[in-house]
């Protein structure tokens, strides 16, 4: 019996709905070639909808609700004041549908060009953890005396033992199928009582996992020995603050923001997982097509191993990562190829069977098939 997945697809706003139109013609490959099937549901969502109904997450949750997963572009216009959408919408998804980790791959690909000198692709290949509902992004905040020089900003960051646990139990799962190695960052030098939560919850489950080293590392260093030294890591979990941080350096380590990936998981099955691109709108090259796709495309592939179409996941990976190779430049009007041209190159390797998937062994993709839930 063919396996069906209900996807809820959220083009959103800028280069959103160009380069997810690429991982959709990148899925009908993959569809044709392995045999699952999906039933997509388009939802209009973003900047341009807000503008013109005030509607944000609220008034779409019921309808998201209902899907296995969610393939997400990109949210943002200059048109809409910060905050607005950002809280709204994205963060107000993440945790009312519980999506406790954000997992970002941060793989050097070969053929990819990376800013840090003497990187090879055998160095760089971790996956970062992040916390992705507490912390300082959920806490309000509050403002008196705004606008006098006597104002005062408070804001406060939030982590319970039970926030911390999923996503530390989950990190633990991904390590011990991985290289087995954990790596906890974050601040505890100064940070005392958030760190020591973190450090025990850590000791507590890792318990649990004897096969798995577990190391730390202060925020601080991590930047200084992520570039450096990244081979010194495997599975990285962290709060998140330190995460959406750590994991844009990490996107320039692999090579920019066209290549990097993640995926919003909700790990208990209540709720669908999210999977998107870490990029922005990119309102200023909307429409010029030199929007590079791949990052979209490897969050199609995300989303596949997470549904448990771990073959499929493997095969768009390794088919995204050939043409990146041959890529002249990995964006802009030096990429060679329009953003439609490399989506449709791509898709063509998915649904000839022509992907080599040695180019990416020991896959997070794969990886995320096998922890799927039932």
């Amino acid at each position: 019996m063919t396996q069906n997945y209900e996807i809820a697809v959220l083009p959103g706003d800028g280069i959103g709905p160009e380069v997810v139109g690429c991982a959709l013609a990148v899925l009908d490959a993959a569809e044709a070639r392995f045999g699952f099937t999906t039933s997509r549901t388009a939802i209009s969502a973003g900047a341009s909808q807000y503008l013109a109904t005030g509607e944000l997450f609220a008034e779409v949750r019921d309808e998201l609700q209902r899907h296995d997963a969610i393939l997400f572009g990109s949210m943002g216009d200059p048109r809409v004041a910060p905050g607005i959408l950002e809280r709204g919408f994205i963060l107000e998804m993440r945790q009312r549908f519980a999506q406790a980790a954000n997992v970002r791959p941060v793989r050097l690909y070969p053929g990819v060009s990376t800013p840090i000198s003497g990187l090879t692709p055998d160095r760089c290949d971790l996956v970062i953890v992040r916390e992705n509902t507490e912390g300082a992004y959920v806490g309000q905040g509050s403002t008196v005396h705004a606008g006098t020089e006597h104002a005062v900003a408070m804001q406060e960051s939030i982590n319970t033992r039970a926030g911390i646990a999923r996503v530390v139990e989950f990190a633990f799962r991904l390590a011990s199928r991985r290289r087995r190695k954990l790596t906890l960052c974050h601040k505890t030098n100064i940070l005392v009582a958030a760190g020591r939560l973190w450090q025990q919850v850590v000791a507590d489950i890792g318990a649990d996992y004897p096969e798995v080293e577990v190391d730390y590392v202060h925020v601080d260093a991590m930047c200084f020995h992520l570039p450096l030294t990244p081979e010194r890591f495997d599975v990285v979990v962290t709060d998140n603050l330190f995460g959406d941080i750590i994991t844009d350096l990490g996107a320039v380590i692999q090579g920019g923001l066209g290549v990097a990936t993640s995926a919003n998981l909700n790990l208990d099955g209540s709720a669908p997982s999210m999977f998107e691109a870490i990029h922005g709108s990119a309102p200023d090259i909307a429409g010029t097509g030199g929007a590079n796709p791949s990052g979209a495309i490897l969050s199609l592939a995300l989303m596949l191993g997470h549904l448990g179409e771990g073959a499929a996941a493997a095969a768009v990976e390794a088919a995204t990562v050939q043409v990146l190779g041959e890529l002249p430049a990995l964006s802009g009007p030096g990429m060679g190829l329009t953003t439609d041209e490399v989506g449709a190159r791509i898709a063509a390797i998915v649904r000839d069977g022509a992907a080599d998937t040695a180019l990416v062994p020991d896959s997070v993709l794969t990886t995320l098939a096998e922890l799927a839930r039932p």
